[in-house]
């Protein structure tokens, strides 16, 4: 009997002018599921001088971001990888030799697109990810260049690139961080400049909704939330009240705004400017956001059945096929679990070894969310095995599921766990780190075998030694984990990494 085959893997990088976005999907069926994603901050576009050349730094920042993301891509044919470079490198006069540098790194073309294209791809990213229908306006605000696309369904109909973006915005009118209400008005009005010549013509067109993508508009609807507004949706009110509070501080660092991250907070101003001349500038009175953006316009375009299905019946249709779990690695992440587990407890009980099968349980069934979306999928996968009908189980054991993959990846709200009759939380502990490692030790889906692991524990302190040097080989692998420990610390544990001395 021979095996079915495994399911095409697709991968889009968007090479931007703040961060470098890689996305990995399968495809199965009718349905596109996205199974990585990864981010690096490179500030490419803060590299271009006076005469529009990309310094050093810059270069060497982005190709070495590159080179992280070609260790995901081993194996992957030309056919099913996409890379679009934006607005800096459309800008930088140097940018063969970016290019020519990073043919040594990831062996893949990349295509510096133009703005209306990029506008074009956007769109298509947002629609494809997007429950509702109808007419809708999109704003991707980047590091060097702003998007407004008008479209109706998948279809766009106005689609324009504004050289205007938070990069190139702070550098221009927030030079060494300071924040001022001189410094904001000029922003606003320079952007308003910018879109003057087109804004008639998006408020003649008109649309139903008003959606955001991208990391500025992430970062603002974040802050939003951070105080308070916790529907997440942008007003024009709550947008000039934030404005407001970025002027009672002088300087980027001394914004403290709950929801903004360290990194995002030197063009965090510029990009407020932006989209509240945006908002100004077409009347919007409010916008949503959608985690679609460039790099799944990218995906979807690669794959041509996918241009003008709708995202509900995908979704519908994954879901009714048993939610089309990646068997190979929920398995490897099972074997790891177990692996793990079976050091830290070599003799358990009987209540232990109960918790441990519920691990194992866990671990196969960790991605069912996946087949609903990728962002927060541990919570689609947490209400699909607390809600389900699932023989032999009772309701205690779905909720320990449910609970395990809900804390399987991402921020420990460890407040948020339920209330359990059966067992006690102190028993579930060592399963949800247990299931963390195994997720993040094979988060490059590779069936390559993992590197010897060992693993101790003393309550919360965890100790995970690996052999001597793994480290210059996997270095996706090792920011993954320099990440999970500040997760662990952030919840009052602690995972050391140990070179194996031996």
């Amino acid at each position: 009997m021979t095996e079915p085959a495994r399911p095409r893997e697709v991968a889009a990088i968007d090479i931007g002018s703040n961060s470098f976005h890689m996305v990995v999907a399968r495809i199965i069926g009718q349905s596109l599921q996205i199974i990585s994603r990864h981010k690096q901050r490179v500030h490419l576009a803060s590299g271009l001088d006076s005469q529009s050349n990309l310094d050093q730094a810059a270069i060497n920042r982005g190709l070495h971001c590159l080179a992280m993301f070609a260790e995901r891509l081993q194996g992957f044919e030309p056919e099913n990888v996409r890379i679009a470079a934006t607005y800096t490198l459309r800008q930088a006069k140097n940018a063969h030799v970016f290019l020519k540098r990073a043919e040594s790194v990831l062996p893949y073309p990349i295509e510096i697109i133009p703005g209306t294209e990029e506008a074009r791809l956007i769109y298509l990213g947002v629609a494809h990810t997007q429950p509702d229908s109808g007419k809708k306006l999109v704003v991707d605000i980047g590091g060097g260049s702003t998007e407004l696309i008008i479209g109706d369904d998948f279809e766009p109909q106005l689609a324009y690139s504004k050289h205007m973006g938070c990069v190139s915005y702070h550098k221009r009118f927030f030079a060494k961080g300071k924040i001022s209400a001189k410094n904001m008005a000029a922003a606003q009005l320079a952007a308003q400049q910018k879109l003057e010549s087109i804004a008639s013509q998006y408020i003649r067109e008109g649309w139903q909704t008003a959606i955001g993508s991208s990391g500025t508009i992430k970062a603002i609807r974040e802050v939003l939330i951070g105080q308070g507004h916790s529907d997440g949706v942008i007003t024009a009110k709550r947008l000039q009240q934030l404005s407001e509070a970025i002027l009672t501080v002088k300087h980027y660092d001394d914004l403290s705004f709950d929801g903004l991250n360290e990194d995002r907070k030197p063009v965090f101003a510029a990009g407020v400017a932006i989209l509240s001349a945006v908002f100004n500038s077409l009347n919007i009175d409010e916008m949503n956001f959608s985690d679609g953006a460039l790099r799944e316009g990218l995906l979807y375009e690669m794959e041509e059945r996918f241009r003008h299905s709708d995202i509900r019946v995908r979704t519908a249709t994954a879901m009714a096929a048993q939610y089309n779990v990646d068997i190979a690695q929920a398995n490897r992440v099972k074997a790891t679990a177990e692996l793990l587990y079976n050091q830290i407890e070599p003799q358990p009980g009987l209540t232990k070894i109960e918790l441990a099968t519920l691990l194992s349980w866990g671990a196969l069934l960790h991605e069912v969310g996946l087949s609903i979306s990728y962002p927060g999928f541990h919570r689609h996968s947490a209400y699909l095995l607390r809600h389900s009908t699932m023989p032999g189980f009772n309701l205690e054991q779905q909720t320990v599921l449910a609970t395990l993959v809900r804390f399987q990846r991402k921020s420990l709200k460890l407040e948020e766990m339920p209330e359990l009759s059966i067992y006690k939380r102190k028993h579930l502990y060592p399963l949800i780190r247990t299931l963390r490692l195994a997720v993040v030790l094979n988060g490059q889906r590779s069936d390559d075998p993992l590197p010897a692991i060992a693993v101790d524990a003393d309550k919360e302190n965890w100790r995970l030694t690996l052999p001597e040097g793994w480290e210059e080989s996997n270095r996706l692998l090792a920011a993954d984990l320099r990440q999970e420990q500040e997760y662990w610390r952030k919840a009052g544990w602690e995972l050391l990494l140990m070179p194996d001395s031996d």
